[in-house]
C-alpha cells in the first residue's frame, strides 16, 4: 500500500500516474474481502487517510501564512474537488465521505479561526467589500462541517450590528447638532435602515442559501439597533412618522403606487424587530387619525393595504381599532349624506351654516379631551340641528363633541379685500368674538371662550404673532402673556384670496407614552390572572417568565412593572402568597 500512497501523493502534486493500474490494484483489496470491506479499510484506507491528513496539514500550514482568505478558500475548494474525482477514478466509493471529512478537517476546521479572521481578507473584510462570490464559497465550504457556519454567522451579526449602530449614531449626531430630526432626518435614518435590510437579506438569500442561522443572525442584529432612541424619539415613533410621511398628501417624495406598496412592505418587516409594537400602534393610530379626519391621506387603498400587512405580521387584535377608524370614515360620509337629505326635507331645521359632521366610534379612536369651549352663537344652532337629526337614527347613543378636531371656513372682511380663512374651530371661536368687540384683553377672551391657559396661548399666538397677523397684540412681541390686549386687524391683507392659518401641533409623545403605559398595566394584570387561573399555584420566577413570554409579542415588559402588578393583584384579592413560602403564589377563585 505504500507504493499506492506514493502514487496518490504524486498525483496530488500534479504528476501523471496510471489511474487504471491503481484501480485494478485497489479492486483486488475489495475482492480479497469476499464481500467484506475489512481488508480494503484496514490495509489501504486507514493508512491512506492518515497520509492524506499529513499531506494537507503540511499544505494548510504553508497556505494560511502566505495566502489571503479568498485564495486559501479557492485552493481548498479545488483540493476537495480533486479528492472527489480521485474517488470516482480509482478509490472505492465508500471512501469518499471519510476522505472529504479528513481534507475538510485539515484545511478548514483546524485553521477556521485564522482563516475567517484574517486581518485584511477574512470574513469581516469580505462583508465590508461586498465580496459576494467569496462569501458564497465560504458558505459552500463550511455548511457541511458540523457547527462550521457558527463563527461565520457570528461575524455576520457583528458586522450588520456595527453598520446599523453607525447609522443610528449619524442620526443622533445630526439631532444633537440641532438639525431638524422630527421630520427629515428620521426619514433618512429609516430609509437607510431599509436599504441595509435589503442588502443583507440578499446576502442571506444569495450567499448563504437562506440558512436559518443567518436569518437568526440578521434578526438579532436588527433588533439591537432598531430599538435605539434617536433625538429623544423612540424607534416606534420614528417608524410611525415614516409611514405617515409616505401615506399623507404632500409627503417628502413623489413615489409611484408600486414603489409605495414596496416600501410599506419593507416598513412592516422592520416592525418585526421593534420590541415596543404597542407603542408603534399608538403613534401610528394618532397619525392615522389626523390623516383621516383632516383629509390628508393621499390614497385610501394604500391605507388599507398597510393595515392588511400589519394584520398578517402582528395579528387581528393589533389592527382592529385602525380598521375600525377607516370604516368609520366611510360610514361618516354616508351619515353626512343622510344629514343633508334630512335638511332638504325639513326646511325649518336649517343650521344657519354649512355643517359637515364626522360621527366616530369612541373605542376605535385615540382619546381626545372633549373641551368645555363656549361655542359661538353662530355654531350652536348647527350642533342642535345635528343632534335632532341623529336622534331620529338612534336615541341610545350619546354624542360627545370634540371641537379640537374641527375646522371652519370664515370670511374676513378686511379693508383691502375679503379673504377666506381656513382655521380650527378653536381659532374660529376666538375670531368670532371680535364681531361684537373691538378690543379684548387676554382674560376677557379666556372668560368668554372658556378655554384654558395652555390652549389659549397657542391659539392667540397663531393669530397675532405668526405668519398671518389677523389680530393686533399690545404690546407687540413674539410671545403671548396674560396682560396682553388684542384687537381685530382691518389692515391685514394677503396676495391669496384663501389662506390656511396653521395651529402648531402639540407634541403628543408624552401623552402617547402615558396611554401605552396605562394599557400595559391592564395587559400585565390580564396575563398574570390568565396564567394563575390555569396553573392555580406557581413560583415567583415561573410566573414572571411566563408573563414575559405571553406579552413579548407586543412589548418587552419591565420586570419591576410585573412585580408591582403582582402586589396590586394581591391587594385586590386575586392572588395570595403562600404562608410558608413567600415566593409561591396561589390563585384566589
Amino acid at each position: 500500500h505504500f507504493c499506492i500512497l506514493i502514487q496518490i501523493d504524486k498525483e496530488r502534486e500534479g504528476e501523471q500516474i496510471d489511474k487504471a493500474l491503481l484501480k485494478n490494484v485497489l479492486d483486488i483489496f475489495v475482492e480479497i474481502g469476499m464481500g467484506q470491506m475489512d481488508c480494503y479499510e484496514q490495509d489501504f484506507e486507514a493508512p491512506m487517510l492518515e497520509d492524506t491528513g499529513v499531506y494537507y496539514s503540511h499544505k494548510a500550514s504553508s497556505w494560511i501564512l502566505d495566502d489571503s482568505c479568498p485564495a486559501y478558500m479557492l485552493k481548498s475548494e479545488e483540493c476537495l474537488k480533486k479528492e472527489r474525482d480521485r474517488v470516482a477514478h480509482y478509490l472505492h466509493s465508500s471512501s469518499e465521505a471519510k476522505l472529504v471529512e479528513k481534507v475538510q478537517h485539515e484545511l478548514l476546521v483546524n485553521f477556521s479561526t485564522q482563516l475567517l479572521e484574517k486581518e485584511n481578507s477574512g470574513c469581516r473584510a469580505l462583508l465590508r467589500d461586498d465580496k459576494v462570490d467569496d462569501l458564497s464559497r465560504m458558505y459552500r465550504l463550511y455548511h457541511k462541517i458540523p457547527k462550521g457556519l457558527d463563527p461565520v454567522a457570528t461575524i455576520f451579526k457583528q458586522h450588520i450590528t456595527a453598520e446599523g449602530m453607525l447609522l443610528v449614531q449619524q442620526a443622533e449626531d445630526a439631532a444633537s447638532n440641532q438639525v431638524i430630526l422630527g421630520f427629515f432626518d428620521s426619514q433618512v435614518l429609516i430609509r437607510k435602515v431599509i436599504e441595509l435590510h435589503d442588502k443583507y437579506l440578499a446576502y442571506v438569500s444569495d450567499c448563504f442559501q437562506n440558512h436559518t442561522l443567518f436569518h437568526k443572525a440578521m434578526k438579532e442584529a436588527f433588533e439591537i439597533f432598531c430599538n435605539k432612541t434617536v433625538g429623544g424619539s423612540p424607534s416606534a415613533e420614528l417608524l410611525a412618522t415614516f409611514c405617515d410621511n409616505i401615506l399623507k398628501k404632500g409627503g417628502s417624495e413623489k413615489l409611484s403606487d408600486e414603489a409605495i406598496e414596496d416600501i410599506l412592505e419593507k416598513v412592516v418587516k422592520l416592525l418585526a424587530y421593534i420590541s415596543d409594537k404597542d407603542l408603534f400602534a399608538e403613534f401610528y393610530r394618532k397619525k392615522l387619525a389626523r390623516r383621516l379626519l383632516f383629509e390628508r391621506s393621499a390614497n385610501e387603498e394604500h391605507e388599507k393595504s398597510i393595515l392588511t400587512k400589519l394584520k398578517q405580521q402582528c395579528g387581528g387584535q393589533f389592527t382592529s381599532k385602525m380598521e375600525g377608524m377607516v370604516t368609520d370614515l366611510t360610514l361618516a360620509k354616508d351619515n353626512q349624506n343622510e344629514f343633508e337629505n334630512y335638511l332638504s326635507n325639513n326646511p325649518n331645521a336649517h343650521p344657519g351654516i354649512d355643517l359637515s359632521v364626522n360621527v366616530l366610534t369612541t373605542g376605535f379612536w385615540p382619546s381626545y379631551k372633549s373641551s368645555d369651549l363656549n361655542l359661538p352663537s353662530e355654531m350652536v344652532r348647527g350642533v342642535q340641528v345635528f343632534k335632532e337629526f341623529y336622534d331620529t337614527k338612534s336615541k341610545h347613543r350619546k354624542l360627545t363633541w370634540i371641537y379640537s378636531l374641527g375646522s371652519c371656513q370664515l370670511i374676513g372682511n378686511f379693508e383691502a379685500k375679503k379673504i377666506e380663512m381656513v382655521v380650527s374651530t378653536y381659532q374660529a371661536a376666538i375670531l368670532l368674538l371680535f364681531n361684537t368687540s373691538d378690543r379684548l384683553s387676554y382674560s376677557e377672551i379666556m372668560t368668554q371662550s372658556n378655554l384654558g391657559h395652555e390652549d389659549l396661548v397657542r391659539l392667540l399666538h397663531s393669530l397675532s404673532c405668526a405668519k398671518y397677523k389677523i389680530l393686533i397684540k399690545e404690546p407687540i412681541s413674539k410671545t403671548v402673556s396674560p396682560n396682553d390686549i388684542f384687537e381685530f386687524n382691518p389692515k391685514f391683507t394677503d396676495r391669496m384670496r384663501r389662506i390656511k392659518i396653521p395651529l402648531p401641533v402639540v407634541d403628543e409623545r408624552k401623552k402617547v407614552v402615558e396611554d401605552v403605559d396605562k394599557d400595559r398595566r391592564y395587559a400585565i394584570d390580564a396575563a398574570i390572572v390568565r396564567i394563575m387561573k390555569s396553573r392555580k399555584v406557581l413560583g415567583h420566577q415561573q410566573l414572571v417568565s411566563e408573563c414575559v413570554e405571553q406579552l413579548s409579542r407586543m412589548f418587552k415588559p419591565d420586570i419591576k412593572a410585573i412585580k408591582k402588578r403582582m402586589e396590586d393583584l394581591i391587594a385586590r384579592d386575586y392572588l395570595e402568597r403562600d404562608k410558608e413560602n413567600a415566593n409561591l403564589f396561589r390563585y384566589l377563585a
